[in-house]
């Protein structure tokens, strides 16, 4: 299913294919602060829409993950980094996508804090 999402003032619009099943709260260091409720995607089923130069990269440890966000509102709508088998991949914050009630999916508790 293509989804559509954005950031809180909309400055940073973006399109996704990917198919929602389970969603990943993580309870890594910047994760648990932030809240997100994340679903995955290749990279080749992500676009960005809009507000590239609205985008902030942060990154930090092992650098191996971008955690963008919105430089006007602080919204961080989607990450980026590599999957376990070699793959680029884009992490979603699923709060972020236009119609979807992230309620009603099952959440799967990662620990990234043992990493």
């Amino acid at each position: 299913m293509t989804y559509t999402g954005q950031c809180h003032c909309g400055n940073v619009k973006f399109e996704v294919e990917m198919n929602i099943e389970t969603l990943v709260a993580c309870n890594c260091s910047i994760c648990k602060r932030k809240g997100h409720l994340l679903a995955f995607a290749p990279e080749s089923n992500f676009k960005l829409l809009s507000g590239e130069a609205s985008l902030k990269d942060y990154q930090f440890g092992k650098k191996s993950i971008h955690h963008y966000f919105c430089s006007n509102c602080g919204v961080g709508c989607f990450g980026a980094g590599t999957s376990p088998d070699g793959s680029k991949s884009r992490a979603i914050n699923v709060r972020c996508l236009d119609g979807v009630d992230f309620t009603k999916f099952p959440v799967h508790n990662f620990d990234g804090a043992s990493l």
